[in-house]
């Protein structure tokens, strides 16, 4: 009874893809990526007040949502296996 018990986790353990981001990487990067897009394109440039601050970003808050736009990864999957990969846990079957 106990061997099935372990082939079952196993079989239910197999099933699962573990993906692990780094602290540096994932979201974080995106926010960067994000907020350096906002500098260039909107606070560029000499504002006097918080509240046209805050109107400068409200529309090209409202204009980048509209326009849908993504952050193109340039780094692939498999290049972070090939560069990260003293990150990235090994499992041994």
């Amino acid at each position: 009874m106990k061997h099935f018990v372990h082939k079952r986790q196993k079989t239910i353990w197999d099933r699962f893809e573990f993906i692990y981001t780094p602290k540096h990487g994932s979201w974080l990067n995106m926010a960067e990526i994000e907020l350096n897009v906002l500098m260039g394109q909107c606070l560029n440039r000499r504002i006097d007040t918080m509240d046209k601050i805050q109107q400068e970003v409200d529309a090209w808050q409202k204009d980048r949502n509209n326009k849908n736009a993504t952050i193109k990864w340039r780094f692939t999957t498999d290049d972070a296996r090939i560069k990260l990969r003293k990150l990235y846990p090994t499992f041994e079957t």
